[in-house]
């Protein structure tokens, strides 16, 4: 009995020797390791801000998680992502909330035509939006972030400068974009911007409405050597949702960590995207000999009276549902010029 009593306190003084030491440690925390889904090409931008999240997180969690992402509809596809989030296909997705028409009827607000200078003013206005009315069609997500591309305006294959030239002309927008072109009485087109390369290869249409930095990451410029740069349509929304289970799942300093991060991501990716809009468009000019038209105050005034009714419809839809609609369309503005003075283009 003494011998065992004997053995067990040397076996105590010799573990508290290693600890002390540092030669024993505790066993290595298991890593968090995390699926991001994504929709896109790798080098577009809503990839490159998967990217940038997923290093960020991280850095910042020192390893804890490891996150693992698949663009170009690797995993989930546009169409499919929510749903794919919602059953834990991939933890983490982004998408187009715009590709969803009616859908997400707060997020639309910031869709309508109300001339968003560039995408971080609309990108840090969605978030906070977001944050405020906590649309109920998010709910059952960890939202962690929401962006938008730049204005869309349009890349096209003869010259448009006024109305006349956009009667009976096919061109694709996406989502909410389509109806903006219905109403000025082009042949609107809508589909997925994935589809867009081989519908213009095949001539199913003659431009796109979208923001311009396309015309660099998806070569457009070989098609289209117009482009009407300052009507400013629209712009189209996104969210980066994670599964909630997912999320419940997550230790505290995790979660503050990504909670931490989505103002900034949101904003990282407006001015991410803004730049690499101008370095698009520079090169398009120089390498495919794009021109470049302004339409004039008076010209876009006329735009702007057809789509007029969109916005007025839209809120009338949203008060239906019972959304606040004139309330959230007063913020939408307010935060447009309150970030547009923050965030000049």
């Amino acid at each position: 009995m003494r011998k065992k009593l004997f053995l067990i306190a040397l076996t105590g003084l010799l573990m508290a020797f290693l600890a002390v030491s540092g030669l024993l440690t505790a066993p290595a925390q298991a890593q968090i390791k995390l699926s991001y889904a994504n929709f896109p090409p790798a080098p577009t931008f809503p990839c490159v801000q998967m990217e940038r999240w997923k290093t960020e997180i991280e850095k910042r969690t020192a390893g804890k998680v490891k996150i693992d992402t698949y663009p170009g509809s690797t995993l989930l596809n546009p169409k499919n992502m929510f749903d794919g989030v919602a059953a834990g296909t991939a933890d983490i997705g982004s998408t187009a909330t715009s590709y969803f028409p009616g859908m997400f009827p707060v997020v639309e607000f910031v869709d309508l035509p109300i001339g968003w200078p560039n995408a971080t003013v609309a990108s840090a206005a969605l978030w906070e939006l977001t944050e405020k009315y906590k649309p109920k069609e998010l709910e059952k997500f960890k939202v962690l972030t929401m962006f938008t591309c730049p204005p869309a305006n349009i890349m096209s294959m003869k010259p448009i400068l006024g109305l006349e030239d956009l009667k009976g002309y096919p061109l694709r927008a996406s989502g909410t974009g389509a109806k903006i072109l219905e109403l000025l009485g082009t042949a609107a087109v809508g589909m997925p911007q994935s589809d867009v390369p081989e519908a213009i290869q095949k001539g199913v249409i003659k431009g796109n409405v979208s923001s311009l930095e396309v015309m660099k990451d998806f070569k457009y410029a070989e098609y289209c050597r117009h482009v009407t740069s300052n009507v400013n349509l629209f712009v189209v929304s996104f969210a980066v949702v994670m599964n909630q289970k997912k999320w419940d799942s997550l230790p505290a300093d995790v979660k503050k960590t990504m909670d931490d991060l989505r103002l900034d991501q949101a904003i990282w990716t407006g001015r991410y995207v803004d730049n690499h809009l101008k370095e698009a468009m520079k090169w398009s000019e120089q390498t495919h000999n794009v021109q470049v038209y302004k339409l004039s105050p008076k010209e876009i005034s006329r735009w702007d009276a057809l789509l007029k009714p969109m916005i007025d419809k839209h809120v009338k839809d949203a008060e239906a549902k019972g959304l606040p609609a004139k309330a959230i369309l007063d913020d939408t503005l307010k935060l447009k010029e309150k970030y547009s003075k923050q965030f000049p283009d």
